[in-house]
C-alpha cells in the first residue's frame, strides 16, 4: 500500500511516499480502507519535531530523539472498514468510519486500529474529504469549550485564530452553545469567520490584541499568540483564559490562580469515540460543518504540509487516496 513516511525530521521535504505491507487486522482491532485523511498543526509539528513551549524535550522522548521512532505519518483518518478481527463488536465490514490515530499512519491507504480507540460511525450525508476534515479541529474545539470551560449561553468568547484548523470549529460551537461570538483573523478571512457564525471579527493585522474592549468571560487561544498577560487582561472578573499550546509563562501564570479571580487552564483533550459521537450529532442537528480549506492527492503530500505550516488557511488540509 501507498503511506507517508519521514525517516528524519525537517521540512516538508522529508515527507515520502512509501510501499509499506497492507496491515493485518488483529484482535480486538478494524482494517479500514482510508479513502481520506488530513494535515492538521499536529501533524506538522511531529514532522518538524517543532514541540511547543516545554514539550520541546518531552515531545522527542516520546517521538522520537534523534529521528521519528514511528515512521508514517498522519492522525485523522475517514474510510471504509474492510475488516475486522476477533472480538470486534462494535463495527462490521462495509461500515464508514472517521476517527483519530494520534501515533500516526493515518495518511495511508489502510490503516488498522483498535477498536476502543477513537473511531465512530460517519456522520451522514458527508463525504469522506468531509469527515476526514473533522476529528483534530472538532474535537479540541467541543472538548475545550464544553467541557474545560464549560461556556454557556450568553457568556461571550474571543477565539484566536477563529479561521484556523481549531478556530473554524470553535466558532461554530461556541455558537451552538448559545455563546456570543468574536473571532480573531487575517484581513482576507474576516467574511469567513463571520460565515462560520461570528457575532464579531476582529482583524489583526489593523487591531491589536490589547486594544480590544475586553469584558470576555472566554478567551480561547486556538494559535500560540496570545500572552498570559495580555489575555487576562482581556478577561471580565471570573473569566478564563484557555491557550491550546502552554509553556512555561502560561505554566507560571497557572501556579498564580489562586490570587486572582482572572484564571489560566491549562489543558491537553484526550481523543475519544465518545466525543466523535457528539461531533457527529452536530453535525446531523446542523450545528456543525466541516470546513475544507484545499484538497491535495496524496503525492503532492508535501504541498500539503507547507500549505498547513504557513498557519493561513480556512478550515482543514485535505489528502485524498488513491482509488482502490
Amino acid at each position: 500500500m501507498k503511506a507517508l513516511t519521514y525517516a528524519r525530521y525537517g521540512g516538508p521535504d522529508v515527507v515520502q511516499i512509501s510501499d509499506l505491507p497492507r496491515p493485518e487486522a488483529g484482535a480486538g482491532e478494524l482494517l479500514i480502507r482510508v479513502h481520506a485523511s488530513a494535515v492538521n498543526t499536529a501533524d506538522w509539528r511531529l514532522r518538524a519535531a517543532a514541540f511547543p513551549g516545554i514539550m520541546a524535550i518531552p515531545g522527542r522522548l516520546m517521538f522520537g530523539l534523534t529521528r521519528p521512532r514511528n515512521p508514517q505519518m498522519g492522525s485523522e483518518f475517514a474510510g471504509v472498514v474492510e475488516a475486522v478481527g476477533d472480538g470486534v463488536t462494535r463495527f462490521a465490514p462495509g461500515d464508514r468510519v472517521f476517527g483519530m490515530q494520534p501515533n500516526g499512519g493515518a495518511s495511508a491507504e489502510y490503516i488498522a486500529v483498535a477498536e476502543d480507540s477513537a473511531v465512530a460511525p460517519m456522520p451522514e450525508g458527508l463525504s469522506f474529504d468531509e469527515a476526514a476534515a473533522l476529528p483534530f479541529g472538532g474535537l479540541c474545539a467541543l472538548v475545550f469549550l464544553q467541557d474545560f470551560a464549560n461556556l454557556e449561553q450568553g457568556q461571550h468568547v474571543l477565539i484566536i485564530g477563529a479561521s484556523g484548523g481549531v478556530g473554524t470549529y470553535a466558532v461554530q460551537i461556541a455558537k451552538a452553545l448559545g455563546a456570543e461570538v468574536t473571532g480573531v483573523s487575517g484581513p482576507d478571512s474576516q467574511g469567513f469567520v463571520t460565515g462560520l457564525g461570528a457575532d464579531h471579527v476582529v482583524n489583526y493585522r489593523e487591531t491589536r490584541l490589547a486594544d480590544l474592549p475586553g469584558g470576555y468571560d472566554l478567551v480561547f487561544d486556538t494559535v500560540g499568540v496570545a500572552s498570559p498577560g495580555q489575555a487576562l487582561g482581556l478577561l471580565k472578573p471570573g473569566g478564563l483564559f484557555l491557550p491550546l499550546n502552554f509553556g512555561l509563562r502560561e505554566i507560571g501564570a497557572a501556579l498564580m490562580n489562586p490570587l486572582r479571580d482572572r484564571k489560566i487552564r491549562l489543558e491537553v483533550n484526550p481523543d475519544r469515540a465518545e466525543d466523535l459521537t457528539r461531533l457527529a450529532a452536530l453535525v446531523a442537528a446542523g450545528k456543525l460543518r466541516p470546513v475544507i480549506d484545499t484538497r491535495f492527492p496524496l503525492d503532492e503530500a508535501r504541498a500539503a504540509h507547507a500549505k498547513v505550516e504557513t498557519r493561513h488557511r480556512q478550515g482543514s488540509i485535505i489528502l485524498t487516496m488513491p482509488e482502490a
